[in-house]
């Protein structure tokens, strides 16, 4: 079986945060099934991709098949930047390499054995190879990554959203048999279109087994001696995420509480949210500390009490099952994607999107030290269970089988 997966950014761009941390894990947990031989029958799996690094450029082989941690990528070129990612030469590449696989006559009885999987929407990569895809007649997975919500049609550039998704991207869509990551985004999916076929399958998420050094650092944590309820945000940093609505809940508290804000995004809008804490006379509870990378963000969330995120929408939140891999638990908005996974496993509190929700909730767990404690010591096991890489890459060949067939 031939798996093309096609992605407008790709490892190390990692300032594009969980998305690529997902793809990139995938396709490497496919690549490691193929290896084993456990497939039962060979995967053969490519990445075509673009040097889409956020401003800048990736500083990579261009249009030559390079293996990254495994798996065999090719980058190109891409003419116009964030977020619309142009890329003539991967178009190109990749009718190349569907009309190779059509016209061999080794192959030709087996045309439905290559899968096309496409990450994300809303960019040139994803529609315009949607669209060659369909117009070869090959099987399309799609993965939209959140970018499918009423809340993404309706920020960031909706007025061109709309008139592509009028044109050309509802029959694209409806062509498709998509992959959402949670019931959530299943529902979310299916409020804007309704595809040949949708299917509900987890992200692959680095643990903390796979990081060195982690085990100490979660071992020796010991909170509940703090004074300070220790709080941590770690994500981009952009609008969706609802920092400004954490700051209000947080204006609200009279317990003594340290947040870390740990990531990256644009200096304007980071810069406004530093004012505003300021003038709510938070910014001497705040500490910001930038990106940090993924060899050290698992220390840092094991050394802190909760890790909160109330953001508007998530399609599954990587963050969340990384968090909880170190016994961290969580406090997260009903409109993240794991909401119900962590209601279902106890395993932190789920709040409204307002502000007064948000402080309740950040009081009872607060006060709930025995709860966290006994999160802290289970939520590991329950993780590494739940999100086991192999068991998980072989639900995601399940689907590829199912749809070469």
């Amino acid at each position: 079986m031939k798996i093309i997966q096609v992605s407008a950014s790709y490892k190390p761009a990692y300032i594009y945060g969980g998305p690529i941390q997902s793809v990139a894990k995938l396709c490497e947990a496919m690549a490691a099934l193929s290896d084993r031989r456990e497939a039962k029958s060979e995967v053969d799996l490519q990445v075509l991709t673009t040097t889409a690094n956020g401003t800048s450029e990736l500083d990579v082989t261009i249009g030559k098949t390079t293996l990254v941690d495994g798996v065999k990528v090719s980058y190109f070129k891409r003419w116009t930047k964030d977020h619309s990612h142009f890329s003539p030469g991967l178009l190109w590449n990749l009718r190349k390499k569907i009309l190779r696989y059509t016209q061999d006559d080794k192959l030709s009885i087996q045309d439905d054995k290559l899968i096309i999987h496409i990450h994300a929407w809303w960019n040139l990569v994803s529609v315009l190879s949607c669209l060659v895809a369909k117009w070869y007649g090959m099987q399309v997975v799609l993965s939209p990554r959140g970018m499918l919500t009423v809340y993404s049609q309706h920020n960031r550039s909706s007025f061109s959203k709309k008139l592509l998704h009028k044109l050309i991207g509802k029959k694209l869509l409806q062509y498709c048999h998509v992959h959402a990551t949670s019931i959530q985004e299943k529902r979310d999916i299916l409020e804007i279109i309704t595809p040949r076929s949708i299917t509900v399958i987890p992200n692959l998420v680095n643990l903390t087994s796979e990081v060195p050094s982690i085990k100490y650092q979660v071992s020796s944590r010991n909170n509940l001696n703090s004074p300070s309820f220790k709080l941590i945000f770690l994500s981009r940093i952009e609008k969706k995420k609802g920092l400004e609505l954490l700051f209000d809940a947080l204006s609200l508290l009279d317990i003594d509480w340290q947040l870390t804000i740990a990531g990256s995004g644009k200096k304007e809008y980071v810069a406004d949210l530093q004012v505003k804490a300021q003038r709510l006379k938070l910014d001497h509870r705040i500490n910001w500390i930038g990106q940090v990378s993924d060899q050290n963000k698992y220390g840092l969330m094991a050394k802190h009490d909760l890790l909160v995120l109330t953001s508007y929408n998530e399609n599954f939140a990587n963050v969340v099952i990384e968090s909880l891999s170190v016994g961290t638990p969580v406090l997260i908005s009903d409109r993240v994607g794991l909401s119900d996974y962590v209601c279902e496993q106890q395993l932190g509190w789920v709040c409204a999107l307002e502000a007064n929700d948000i402080k309740e909730k950040l009081i009872t767990s607060y006060r709930a030290q025995e709860a966290r404690e006994k999160m802290k010591q289970s939520a590991p096991e329950i993780i590494r269970r739940d999100f086991n890489d192999q068991a998980l890459a072989k639900r995601y060949l399940a689907l590829y089988r199912r749809l070469a067939q």
